[in-house]
């Protein structure tokens, strides 16, 4: 731990503010914040934390960077230029907390390692609640020894950490999960609406539901808190973000010479949902166009 005195921070999100934030109050390190939008880093800096200027500035500065990006394009996009790859040092740690394409993340490692850095793929789950309160859950993907220096830090922000194998690990095995969220949350969708089209109330039928084996993590909060109100805001995980997500599982599975016909179809109906102007909305207003469908 004492190797990595500052860190650094890129990507103030729904989800990356409030990490940073947990890391700011619990790691007793310096932590230097970067985004592309003035509020949350001028929340932060009222709270201590020290704001870069830019990518390349947060890298000189650094001796760990967590990303918090929205997708493998936003990663991208640090990584080349003026960023990551030209400015990072050896020794440096550069840990990705977002679900991405688990071929770039063994590439970018690739190129990192040729430099005497690390790429750690760590890509977080659960809600924006968690986020917050520091309980989330945290798929790793690095080596054993790297794993056991950089845990702590990233138990500043999560209750749940497993090291899952070496690069890309951790995001093969958060994509996965999020595959069969997104049809666990279909399935609780058209529960919903075949029960109200049945002269069964929807409360009744996830609270009772949930109470035995069709219980889960998607019903108790996708659908009791957002199918149930029909509550779907923006600046949530979003229809296009499931969208782009499930692709990475769609194209291991393309790689795995394996059809995954289940995740295709949810495939189908998340783009159907996006066609119909839900794109931005919380993933779960799903529920809302098998309803009218």
């Amino acid at each position: 731990m004492s190797a990595y005195p500052t860190i650094g921070f890129i990507g103030l999100g729904v989800m990356g503010e409030p990490i940073c934030r947990n890391l700011l109050k619990k790691s007793g390190r310096r932590v230097l914040a970067f985004d592309l939008a003035a509020e949350p880093l001028a929340r932060l800096r009222g709270e201590g934390a020290g704001i870069a200027a830019c990518v390349a500035d947060v890298l000189k500065q650094s001796d760990m960077v967590f990303l918090c990006l929205p997708s493998a394009r936003h990663v991208r996009a640090v990584f080349e230029g003026d960023g990551i790859l030209k400015n990072i040092r050896t020794g440096q740690v550069v840990i990705d907390l977002g679900t991405s394409s688990v071929s770039q993340t063994c590439d970018f490692a690739r190129q990192l390692a040729d430099k005497g850095a690390s790429w750690v793929d760590a890509p977080i789950a659960r809600t924006r609640q968690a986020a917050q309160d520091g309980t989330l859950s945290v798929m790793v993907g690095t080596t054993a020894a790297l794993h056991a220096a950089i845990e702590p830090l990233i138990r500043c922000f999560a209750t749940d950490v497993t090291h899952c194998g070496g690069v890309g690990a951790g995001q093969v095995t958060k994509i996965l999960n999020n595959m069969v969220l997104f049809e666990t949350v279909n399935a609780l969708a058209e529960a919903v609406a075949v029960a109200r089209h049945n002269g069964v109330d929807a409360k009744l039928l996830l609270e009772t539901l949930s109470k035995g084996s069709a219980d889960s993590f998607a019903l108790r909060n996708h659908g009791m808190k957002a199918i149930l109100p029909g509550a779907y805001p923006e600046r949530a995980f979003s229809t296009e973000y499931a969208l782009k997500d499930l692709s990475y599982a769609l194209e291991l599975a393309r790689d795995a010479g394996i059809k995954i016909r289940g995740a295709e179809l949810i495939g189908t109906i998340l783009q159907e949902t996006i066609d119909a102007g839900s794109g931005d909305k919380y993933f779960p207003v799903i529920a809302k166009h098998i309803d009218r469908a």
